[in-house]
């Protein structure tokens, strides 16, 4: 396996990058994520009984299992086939770290929900934005199906690319994959209903320390890349959006995924948050941005562009760290 902050570790995250733009995530390969998935599942079934206090310790247990086996399968697989012959043992890794990768997965999932709503099929629409969040989402006219889109790609910038190229710099793929299931963990019982309020709260914290950094770089270079774009697209809007962001990515409910979301409210000049419903009951979001357009189509696309523009510059960060590093030794 490639050192960590090594010149060799950043090409080998750049191929993966490039594997997942090519190819995503092919339904006939098996996915790390869909295992890890399968095994928290169980454990949920077998362990989220008992008192208060049962449940919290047998959430940590499970937190610390599925973490720490998920890296350390990576590592041995990693290492066994490097014994075997080098070269399988970078296609491992590289092959591990793309399926840590979504850019082409959100974008895929994210304009899957504009073509229809461009076409006016707010049916097709809102079966599409179905498959990406939990809200409910029968009746929701144009500009919440687009709040819907938009939020989840500025959400998972973060838990679906640059938290697991952070990672992946620092650990290599063993790292990376140890995140996706600190991320896999919160999003299947990381949550405060009444079965998951004791037995996921080591997973919902884990999950808030893992993407604290993460969440914030993000938000700078989201900032950054609507920079360069705006030479070329006057929509954009990146002039006060740091302070902005600064202000009011606090006032979200979790303490990381406001500031990718008000960045790219602020910098789209919409107004994401707002009023959700989850099996009919209802939820109120803090409202993030000041909208000085009406949410549609055609802010999902836009961004997807401030996607791109975040994670390239986020690679370009890391990059500049390791380049940094290999200077200074």
């Amino acid at each position: 396996m490639a050192e960590p902050l090594s010149l060799a570790l950043l090409g080998l995250m750049l191929a993966a990058v490039t594997l997942d733009l090519a190819i995503g995530d092919p339904r006939r390969l098996p996915h790390p994520v869909v295992g890890m998935g399968a095994v928290i599942a169980r454990l949920e079934r077998a362990w989220n009984h008992g008192t208060p206090r049962a449940r919290r310790a047998r959430g940590v247990l499970m937190t610390v299992l599925v973490v720490v086996s998920t890296g350390w399968l990576a590592w041995a697989t990693i290492a066994l086939l490097a014994r075997i012959h080098p070269w399988l043992g970078w296609l491992a890794e590289g092959w591990l770290l793309a399926s840590c990768l979504a850019i082409r997965g959100l974008r895929d999932a994210a304009l899957a929900v504009a073509a229809p709503l461009a076409d006016g099929d707010l049916p097709a629409a809102r079966r599409a934005l179905s498959m990406i969040v939990g809200r409910d989402t029968d009746g929701l006219a144009e500009p919440e199906i687009a709040r819907g889109a938009v939020e989840t790609v500025a959400e998972n910038t973060v838990d679906g690319i640059t938290a697991p190229l952070f990672f992946a710099l620092l650990g290599g793929a063993p790292l990376a994959l140890a995140y996706k299931a600190v991320n896999t963990l919160d999003s299947m019982v990381g949550y405060r209903s009444e079965r998951f309020r004791h037995f996921g709260r080591a997973s919902a914290r884990l999950d808030d320390a893992a993407n604290w950094l993460p969440a914030r770089l993000t938000a700078l270079t989201l900032w950054l890349g609507a920079r360069c774009l705006a030479l070329c697209d006057c929509g954009l809007r990146p002039r006060g959006a740091l302070a902005a962001t600064r202000r009011e990515a606090p006032r979200h409910l979790s303490p990381n995924s406001g500031w990718p979301e008000a960045m790219v409210a602020h910098l789209l000049g919409i107004q994401l948050g707002g009023t959700n419903h989850y099996r009919g009951e209802v939820s109120e979001r803090a409202r993030l941005g000041v909208p000085q357009a009406t949410l549609g189509a055609a802010h999902i696309p836009a961004a997807i562009r401030l996607m791109h523009g975040g994670w390239l510059g986020f690679l370009a960060l890391l990059a500049a760290a390791v380049l940094l590093r290999e200077t200074l030794l």
